[in-house]
């Protein structure tokens, strides 16, 4: 009758464990893909900081952050927590990467950050790479209402 406990025992021992690997490796892998949870993250960072909008790579490692005033900010999954910070002007250098989809960036602040970032489009890459560059129009700022029009082509 012992030996039946321990063989139980032992048998619930083994399945606990393996849920507990499984469980462990879905939280890996999902990293940054829940955008809810990307925001509060930031938002407990800078409470200052007004989000705009938030681009994640392809992996779901990283999530790049366009910010109300222009601004932009990076979030990277550090396995146990996220490391967020704020990207000053002229302080990162980015280049496309070769496949056109990704970018290769160089922060001169936070150069452990630096990397390869994959995302799921070359529109997805380019836009990222205008929010770091400060150079992001949005697609109303970029007409120009119809007197300036007309005055813009006689000139």
């Amino acid at each position: 009758m012992g030996i039946i406990v321990w063989c139980v025992l032992f048998a619930i021992v083994i399945f606990v464990a393996f849920v507990a690997t499984r469980m462990a490796a879905q939280n890996k892998e999902d990293g940054l893909h829940d955008t809810g949870l990307a925001i509060i993250e930031f938002g407990r960072a800078f409470p200052n900081e007004a989000i705009r909008q938030l681009q994640a790579t392809e992996n779901g490692q990283a999530i790049f952050v366009r910010l109300h005033d222009n601004k932009a900010g990076f979030m990277r999954n550090m396995s146990r927590h996220f490391a967020c910070h704020l990207i000053e002007p002229g302080r990162v250098r980015v280049v496309s990467s070769t496949t056109g989809r990704g970018l290769v960036i160089d922060f001169l602040d936070a150069p452990s950050h630096n990397g390869d970032f994959e995302f799921a489009s070359a529109k997805e890459a380019s836009e990222v790479a205008l929010w770091l560059l400060g150079n992001y129009i949005a697609e109303p700022d970029r007409e120009l209402p119809p007197s300036n029009i007309s005055a813009a082509n006689k000139q």
